[in-house]
């Protein structure tokens, strides 16, 4: 299937007169120089610079989007309303049945809603899959809708159908055949806009000796790993029955915990657990819209952010959040936390942004932008905002403010990766939408 427009590919050479957000204030009428896919400068406007018209408009570097599962796209609303390991069984009967075609169509559906709420950047968490076919769609997908992306390949070597100590038996391979296939996936990729990854489910599914495996396999090959980690209490309380440690220390007796480890979710972080990610370097993804809807509870962010534990923001699958809105993910990050802790003054507009932009970037390997700013040097990913797309958002008092508190996907009106605009005027570029609702519902 190939959804795509095979319009022309748009690289304008500037974005001109726009207001842009550099990571501590707003800059009012400046042209954003462009070349090779690059910022390369950032200057006061300078009538006659042609470019993309910036003109009313407020320019941001593109969100990071930290833990998502685009395959879900196509099972929306599955499980809702059950447990955590009751979801996770709904979902794995719909993973069992995917097709290479589904999850194509999933992973276009979801990397571009993903998109169009100003998300440049994906880091998709694939379930463990035998098929090849499977992952050569997504990789289609990705590419036909020019996102940036980790695409993390799901491994495990602990079968358990009831998905307690183990993983769905009917998704799984030996550990050698799916790393063997990342090697082949880090060969397919190079030079494109994705970079291969490893997504392990949870630290049940792999047993020590997998878990020495599959570090030593990323450590070899400067891969990053992505691992569900005590999103709820079952980690812990598993780990403990089976293997007589805590979650966090059975990762860490078999050398997990590393620079290069994302730990999504961590919402039954104790102390202790907050003080080994630390001083292992781990980064977090927090997932607050995925963790109300499963009633997962609340992440320990401040801590997390006290103790020095680099902290992005994730959308998480469609299945357990519905849409791949970041803009909700970081009104909700802030306002959940802001309940949690009966404090108003958490999480403001400059704190939330730097999550969604560079929260754990140093950890994933991505361009890092100080405080969330457009920044020279950097790819030209970019978004850019437009309130008057959206009257709820006006007047704009405080853009930073308004952006936090009303920004929905319609404000967002064009989306640069790499240079490259992938959309305009709040539509994709480069896929047929029309063919896409049309397949969608066939």
């Amino acid at each position: 299937m190939n959804l795509t427009t095979n319009a022309p590919s748009t690289f304008p050479t500037a974005v001109t007169d726009v207001t842009v957000w550099d990571g501590g204030t707003w800059r009012e009428h400046q042209d954003v120089l462009l070349r090779d896919g690059a910022v390369v400068a950032i200057r006061p406007h300078e009538n006659g610079t042609e470019g993309l018209d910036g003109t009313g408009a407020h320019l941001l570097p593109g969100f990071v989007n930290t833990h998502t599962h685009l395959q879900q796209a196509t099972c929306r609303g599955v499980g809702e309303g059950q447990p955590l390991l009751s979801w996770l069984l709904a979902v794995g009967q719909h993973m069992a049945a995917v097709t290479p075609e589904s999850a194509y169509l999933a992973a276009v559906a979801g990397a571009l809603d993903g998109l169009r709420s100003g998300s440049t950047t994906l880091v998709e968490h694939m379930w463990p899959h035998p098929s090849e076919e499977v992952h050569a769609a997504v990789l289609q997908a990705l590419a036909d809708v020019g996102v940036r992306a980790l695409l993390g390949r799901g491994v495990a070597d602990r079968p358990d159908p009831t998905r307690r100590w183990g993983f769905d038996p009917r998704l799984m391979q030996p550990l050698d055949t799916a790393l063997d296939h990342v090697e082949r996936l880090a060969g397919a990729t190079r030079g494109t806009r994705v970079t291969p990854a490893l997504a392990v489910p949870n630290p049940r599914s792999l047993t020590p000796e997998g878990l020495r495996t599959v570090h030593a396999f990323a450590l070899e090959r400067d891969l990053r790993i992505s691992i569900h980690l005590l999103e709820t209490s079952t980690d812990e309380d598993m780990c403990r029955e089976h293997a007589g440690v805590g979650a966090l220390q059975y990762l860490s007796d078999a050398g997990f915990l590393s620079d290069r480890l994302l730990a999504v979710h961590g919402v039954a972080l104790t102390a202790s657990d907050v003080a080994a990610l630390a001083a292992a370097g781990c980064a977090v993804s927090h997932n607050p819209v995925s963790n109300m809807r499963l009633g997962s509870g609340v992440a320990p962010v401040p801590d997390l952010l006290a103790a020095g534990v680099a902290v992005g923001l994730g959308v998480d699958g469609a299945a357990s959040n519905d849409r791949q809105d970041m803009l909700e993910t970081m009104r909700t990050a802030a306002y959940l936390q802001r309940a949690t802790h009966r404090r108003a003054d958490l999480l403001g507009f400059a704190d939330v942004v730097a999550l969604a932009v560079d929260g754990a970037s140093s950890v994933l390997g991505l361009a890092q932008r100080p405080g969330g700013g457009v920044t020279v040097g950097t790819p030209a990913d970019l978004t850019l905002v437009r309130f008057d797309r959206d009257f709820g958002c006006l007047p704009v008092l405080d853009p930073g403010a308004g952006l936090l508190t009303t920004g929905t996907p319609r404000i967002v009106d064009t989306v640069l990766v790499d240079g490259e605009v992938v959309v305009s005027d709040g539509r994709s570029t480069r896929i047929d939408e029309e063919e896409l609702v049309a397949a969608l519902l066939a």
